[in-house]
């Protein structure tokens, strides 16, 4: 009698605290703060993603890139092997991020082509790379960036060798412009509505780009075009967007885009949060203080 009690009590708070306008705790347990972070290096300079964590800015994921897998069995981490000396620092405080619980991915292919086909056309001897990757750095997850054509099967297989060698808590995320989301076409020529029917089950997150020319945070109705195709849900759809004009059109102020996803959290109670592309030059703080992007956005997300 006591336990049911205890639940029935449960359940009225809950319907108490919706009421008032206020969500349950674990409403915004899935909302993600994540930052891209590609540009590791400048003039020769090492730059540190630390300044996300030494700052509490309630970011929680970082995604490290790009990984490009070139021709003849060889991978590059931007323009220089992910074992070369110049990047020691940045595994062991990629490390130091994860100790502190923030999740910490790689992202594969992007705007440079190549790393899928290869995937596709051998991928006996492109797997293993990515595979010892994720194992050499212990990394909570991998992105999957398709930005050139790839056929569904393909990914298909890609995201079960993952699977299979990971287990079920390690993250795989994609992401495809935001138009590939809601029916439309992109730069992958994958047919996402059929992934998600086949893998959905698999895929942790998609990290849709509503920029460069392929939506806009300005306001809501990108996203909102996304959940009413009725494929993909809102607690999967982390809605990406560029830190500084200077990344890509499609800039949206630090005003704006605090309005819009204050929308969003309102709209949908399983928002899957928000990506920032890129973290070196993040504004408003510029490359002197670019966690603040993080910082100022991630209240406003998790509300």
């Amino acid at each position: 009698m006591v336990r049911t009690m205890r639940k029935i009590t449960a359940a009225v708070l809950a319907v108490f605290l919706v009421a008032c306008g206020a969500a349950p705790a674990t409403a915004a347990t899935g909302r993600r703060v994540v930052v891209y972070y590609q540009t590791t290096h400048q003039n020769g300079s090492y730059l540190s993603p630390l300044g996300l964590t030494d700052h509490d800015t309630g970011v929680t994921d970082v995604i490290v890139g790009a990984v490009h897998l070139n021709d003849g069995g060889t991978m590059t981490l931007n323009d220089d092997p992910p074992s070369d000396a110049k990047f020691s620092q940045m595994w062991a405080d990629l490390a130091t991020m994860r100790s502190k619980g923030v999740h910490t991915l790689a992202f594969v292919g992007g705007a440079a082509k190549g790393s899928f086909q290869r995937l596709e056309q051998d991928f006996d001897t492109y797997y293993p790379l990515l595979r010892n990757l994720i194992r050499d750095h212990s990394l909570s997850g991998i992105d999957l960036d398709v930005e050139e054509q790839m056929s569904n099967d393909a990914l298909n297989r890609v995201i079960d060798a993952l699977r299979s060698d990971f287990g079920p808590d390690f993250l795989i995320t994609l992401a495809p412009v935001a138009t590939e989301l809601s029916g439309g076409g992109g730069l992958s020529g994958l047919d996402y509505d059929r992934l998600y029917r086949e893998r959905g089950d698999q895929i942790s997150w998609f990290n849709a780009q509503f920029y460069c020319g392929w939506g806009s945070l300005a306001d809501t109705s990108g996203y909102d075009q996304i959940i009413s195709h009725g494929v993909v849900p809102a607690s999967k759809v982390v809605a990406g967007t560029v830190t500084n004009p200077a990344n890509c059109n499609g800039y949206v102020d630090m005003p704006t885009l605090k309005n819009t996803v204050s929308s969003l959290v309102q709209k949908y109670s399983d928002f899957g949060g928000i990506d920032g592309w890129e973290y070196f030059n993040s504004l408003p703080g510029d490359t002197a203080a670019p966690w603040e992007w993080a910082q100022q956005i991630a209240p406003t997300v998790k509300g």
